[in-house]
């Protein structure tokens, strides 16, 4: 740096000598060091041409200045006569002006008065050398004759430096000054014109001026290009070079203007002898000619300073703005591959399964991927250090660490990135040895549970076994793991604690599996002794072992944390584990191998779901990282569209939320039961609550579909799955989640299939319940959110139940009779919403589209409110046809389901809605009859402490009465009140009837039913008269008179007709199979449950003593979804 300011002072220094040396070259040649004078400054002056400078030379060479004939040669001011004269001796060159001058005076026209007078002026201004004065005397007669005399008698007085020679005429002055150096008005051939010789000399001056100017105006600008600060940054070096590259541009463009005119001037000078090679330029014209050769070459060399200083100057700043770019570059690259270090020193994971690694190390390729171009971007930099070298940068000082800097980072970086490639493929490796050990493992306990027993028992068939084992345990040699603490040593730079228990774990599987096969050859060893009589094989009874793991109180439900409950169930687990052992040991190798059987595809069930979840937590991650979080990058921005910029919330719905769950809950719950696979029931139930997060995802999946359709040929979107090396596309990959949560249920019954006789069962059963649950509620609300046309909020009619579509027809008592008559052929297709404060009719509308986007959509109809319906349950002529009937059978609707199941299902559940707000009216009618028992006075007692049992039967028979004055009150015939119309619940528009006779039934002749009966019971009959009708079963029964007639808890049977010796004719109607059970059976089975007449219609078709109790029970239950009508006695 220093150097180079150096130079740049001697640059500058060699500018201003050869600067001021064109300065001073201009006014040598000009004559301005002696006579500052210009012609500019007296043009008028001499524009009077009392005197002038013809470029006349006398014999010698002496310039010839001519006095011509002017009148008022003596108003002439002195100052302008001074500065004419010094003007005109400056202008002949030195060596011609100390020769000295010749003055020709012409007075022909004048007098002698003023010729003397002339004379005597110019004898005293003239300022130059004379060499001779020639005078042309006055040409009259009488002032030719008084010269003569005059000049005779005058000549002391006019005695000058040279002589003064008159003469009389043009001949004899042509006698001393040859005839071609003389103008044509003294008879001379010399060309001369005043005004062009007055603007040639001005011109030639203004040029020597320019010529000045600019060497002067070069000076200062190249000081002040010395003197100018360097900048710190690219943009303000960039400003300054192309500023300093105008300015010189501007100066370039002057000097050529300046030679320009100078190239002129000197052509007007040679024109005539280039318009005519005879013709001679005269002495003056030659002095003119060399003026501006002269003249032109000091402004080449003012050019010529100023290029080559300007070359230094430039090449300055354009390393200070080399400089400036390469520690920008430097500044940046280093930033970068700080981040990408940074980042980098994040791949510590080394991987928990073979497929966490290769995801592991496909990230790292891709990352590596990324980093090479940074990589690049800093060795290229780096690589300039040579060139700076050479081209001898004045900051190469500062350069050279920098890049030394830079070519370490590079080779750290690369060097770090290949110890985590190995140490991953050296994990990789691992997995590979660990896979191997557990498939191994794994296909040893299958060849053990595929060993039939029976075939063993025989010696053949066991020494064919011991060859199976025999065989399998030599491949052992290139699978399993031999020495734990070489795999220790070997891979102690990748173990973590995780990794370490994993290797544990496969080493420990791999030791039980070995002492299966040990134990397994001694006993086919035994059987393979030659025996002395043959055994039969006999299978073992499977019941001998079914019940022992099942009847753990491990499964009790306690409030306790997950990890504790977890704890409990292992160490039960492992308690019923070693009792099942023991009963194994004791019962033979039978049932044990079974058990094996069993375990074996347990746990190839986890596996399968544990690695599965792997894999959709992977992809999960892979979705979110490789197109949601690049959409919110700005170098991916210009790539996306405008109108999908800010829709990431509707492409990918709550997929961050869900990525969440598993990654961080679900998946971690998941692999603490990999040892108990029976028990996982436990983690989904645990964790069932979570799971509802998918019914939003689907809620938000049509949109994100018609989205992704619009968007899909995207140039983002084909970026993205470039990037990540997808084969599929993104909405292959958003459809994942539905996938998933549908996945649940198959595994699930898979791992249930195998696990009914464990002691998870019921946890597995209740998960897989609660998940296909979560199934329909998804599904329902999907139809849900396609309802239009609802003026209400859907949320307040409480939880969607069930959704169909069916055929409708209207039978109402208010209609056309037309409108009836037309009802009984042509049904409306209605789909039903059911849920628990009302049922919704809507008419189903196709969509066009594809996808998503061809999802249906239901326009609302009308609704019934629950506390004022009924339903028939069957309709004459049609067993899928059912009735809801409202307000009292006002408006009556025939509903035909597409399948009998369905309709028993629909039943099934708007009789559970019915039942529920009975038993809410009902629950509220005993409060407040007990209320107003309390209130009364206790009668006097008369005798003694009456018995236990007189005291529990008047109990109950109290309590049974207080039902029945509440449903009496409950029949109350106030009018009810519903919403109005788009406050609520509408009503429909239009009333169809049909024409169909149907049994009717109402919810509320449960309480009536069940009240009679337990009045019976309390009576002291003794006896429970069982009548037809349907019931409830309470127990399951599989002993019946026929063998196929079997009925659980929960079925609904139907008592259809008493036969002989105290047989029930009873038909199952969950089923549809019939049979004849025991009367004393029956009441077993039914026990407590209610009538059938409290739910069904009866046979016969009778309607008769009709209750309402729709407003009754609303207003004395203030509790309007427990309100209902029409109660058939």
């Amino acid at each position: 740096m220093r150097c180079w300011l150096k130079i740049e002072e001697m640059a500058l220094e060699e500018l201003m000598q050869r600067l001021n040396a064109v300065s001073q070259c201009a006014d040598e040649i000009m004559h301005q060091d002696i006579i500052p004078l210009y012609a500019a400054d007296i043009q008028d002056q001499l524009k009077k041409q009392f005197a002038y400078l013809s470029g006349g030379r006398g014999g010698d060479g002496c310039p010839v200045i001519t006095f011509p004939d002017y009148p008022a040669f003596s108003e002439i001011p002195e100052k302008e006569f001074q500065n004419v004269l010094t003007y005109l001796t400056s202008i002949p060159s030195l060596r011609d002006a100390g020769i000295g001058f010749i003055l020709v005076i012409d007075r022909r026209q004048d007098k002698w008065t003023s010729v003397k007078a002339s004379i005597l002026r110019i004898a005293a201004s003239f300022p130059g050398n004379l060499q001779l004065v020639l005078v042309l005397r006055p040409t009259g007669f009488f002032h030719r004759a008084l010269s003569d005399i005059a000049f005779r008698f005058n000549k002391d007085e006019l005695k000058m430096k040279v002589p003064i020679i008159m003469l009389g005429s043009v001949s004899e002055l042509q006698g001393y000054i040859d005839k071609t150096q003389l103008t044509e008005d003294l008879g001379g051939t010399l060309d001369y014109c005043h005004n062009r010789w007055l603007s040639r000399r001005t011109a030639i001056e203004g040029f020597a001026q320019k010529v000045k100017q600019t060497a002067q105006i070069l000076q200062s600008f190249g000081t002040e290009l010395a003197e100018t600060e360097l900048p710190n940054d690219v943009q303000s070096t960039s400003s300054l070079l192309a500023t300093h590259t105008e300015k010189k541009d501007k100066m370039k463009e002057d000097i050529r203007v300046a030679v320009e005119q100078g190239d002129d001037i000197l052509g007007s000078i040679t024109k005539p002898v280039t318009e005519n090679p005879d013709y001679k330029l005269n002495q003056d014209q030659l002095d003119n000619q060399t003026t501006v050769e002269r003249l032109l070459a000091q402004l080449h060399e003012t050019e010529t300073a100023f290029d080559e200083f300007w070359m230094k100057h430039q090449q300055k700043l354009e390393q200070c703005l080399r400089l400036r770019n390469f520690e920008q570059n430097f500044r940046e690259v280093k930033a970068a591959l700080d981040i990408v270090s940074e980042r980098l020193s994040a791949f510590t994971d080394v991987g928990n399964s073979r497929s966490h690694v290769e995801h592991i190390l496909k990230d790292l390729a891709n990352f590596k991927e990324k980093s090479d171009e940074t990589v690049t971007k800093a060795k290229m930099l780096a690589s300039e250090r040579d060139a700076f070298i050479q081209s001898n940068h004045y900051a190469v000082d500062s350069i050279i660490p920098k890049c030394s800097e830079l070519h370490h980072l590079c080779d750290a970086f690369t060097t770090e990135i290949e110890r985590r490639r190995k140490l991953l493929n050296k994990s990789l490796e691992l997995h590979d040895l660990l896979e191997k050990s557990m498939k191994w493992c794994d296909e040893g306990i299958y060849l053990l549970a595929s060993q039939p027993v029976d075939k063993c028992q025989s010696q053949d068939g066991a020494e064919s076994a011991l060859q199976e084992i025999e065989k399998f345990l030599d491949t052992g040699a290139g699978n399993k793991i031999k020495e734990l603490n070489k795999i220790y040593e070997e891979y102690a730079h990748i173990l973590n604690e995780d990794l370490k228990d994993h290797v544990q774990k496969v080493f420990q599987k791999q030791e039980s599996m070995e002492e299966m096969f040990q134990k397994r050859q001694v006993s086919l060893k035994k059987l393979a002794a030659k025996q002395t009589r043959p055994v039969q094989p006999v299978a073992p009874r499977p019941e001998a072992f079914v019940k022992s793991p099942c009847t753990s109180p491990g499964l009790q439900r306690e409030n306790v944390s997950n990890s504790e409950s977890s704890a409990l169930r292992r160490v039960n687990y492992r308690k019923a584990k070693s009792e099942t052992t023991e009963l194994h040991q004791s019962r033979g190798g039978s049932t044990m191998d079974d058990e094996e059987n069993l375990a074996v595809l347990r746990q190839h069930v986890m596996n399968e779901l544990i690695e599965t979840e792997r894999a959709y937590v992977e992809e999960l991650l892979c979705v979110l990282e490789g197109y949601a979080a690049e959409m919110d990058n700005p170098l991916m921005a210009h790539l996306i569209p405008p109108e999908l910029q800010n829709k990431k919330d509707i492409l990918f719905g709550n997929m961050e939320e869900i990525y969440h769950f598993h990654n961080r809950i679900f998946l971690r719950e998941l692999e603490t039961y990999v040892e108990y696979p029976e028990l996982v029931g436990r983690c989904f139930l645990d964790q069932m609550e979570d799971f509802q997060i998918y019914e939003k995802y689907c809620q938000n999946k049509p949109r994100s579909e018609s989205l992704w359709r619009q968007f899909s040929d995207s140039v983002f979107f084909q970026e993205c799955q470039r990037k990540l090396d997808h084969k599929l596309s993104l909405d292959s990959y958003l459809l994942k989640p539905v996938q998933r949560i549908t996945k649940y249920q198959l595994l699930l019954k898979e791992m249930l299939k195998y696990s009914k006789n464990c002691e998870g069962a019921e946890d597995l059963q209740e998960a897989l319940t609660s998940i296909l649950g979560i199934l329909k509620a998804v599904n329902d609300s999907m139809h849900q959110i396609a309802i239009t046309g609802y003026d209400g909020n859907l949320n307040e009619l409480g939880k969607l139940l069930m959704q169909g579509s069916f055929n409708v027809w209207t039978d109402h008592k208010k209609g056309h009779t037309k409108v009836k008559d037309l009802a009984r052929f042509k049904p409306m297709q209605r789909h039903l919403f059911l849920h628990e404060k009302a049922v919704l009719f809507c008419k189903k509308r196709e969509e066009n589209g594809e996808g998503y986007e061809k999802a249906p959509s239901y326009s609302y109809k009308h609704s019934l409110n629950m506390a004022a319906v009924g339903i028939t349950e069957n309709v004459k002529g049609d067993a899928k046809k059912f009735e809801i009937w409202y307000n009292a059978r006002e408006e009556v609707y025939i509903v035909q389901a597409p399948t009998p199941e369905v309709k028993a299902t629909w039943v099934n559940e708007i009789r559970k809605v019915l039942t529920s707000q009975l038993q809410a009216c009902r629950e509220a009618s005993q409060h407040r009859t007990l209320e107003q028992t309390q209130s009364l006075p206790l009668p006097a007692s008369s005798c003694a402490s009456p018995s236990r049992n007189h005291i529990r039967n008047t109990k109950k028979m109290e309590e049974k009465k207080a039902d029945l004055t509440s449903l009496e009150g409950c029949g109350a015939t106030v009018a009810p009140k519903y919403p109005e119309k788009g406050k609520g619940w509408a009503k429909p528009s239009h009333s169809l009837d049909a024409s169909e006779e149907n049994d009717g039934w109402s919810s509320a002749e449960e309480a009536l039913n069940s009240s009679d009966a337990e009045e019976e019971g309390a009576g002291g009959a003794g006896e429970i008269k069982l009548t037809p009708g349907k019931y409830t079963v309470v127990t399951d029964y599989d002993k019946g008179v026929s063998e196929e007639f079997t009925v659980k808890s929960g079925d609904l049977v139907q008592l259809i007709r008493e036969g002989e010796d105290g047989l029930w004719f009873v038909k199952n109607l969950s089923s549809g199979r019939e049979g004849w059970i025991p009367a004393s059976n029956l009441l077993m089975l039914i026990g407590n449950s209610k009538s059938a007449q409290s739910l069904s219609s009866s046979e016969s078709g009778t309607a008769s003593s009709n209750l309402s109790t729709s407003s009754s029970c609303s207003d004395s239950c203030n509790v309007s979804s427990t309100s209902f009508s029409d109660i058939k006695g």
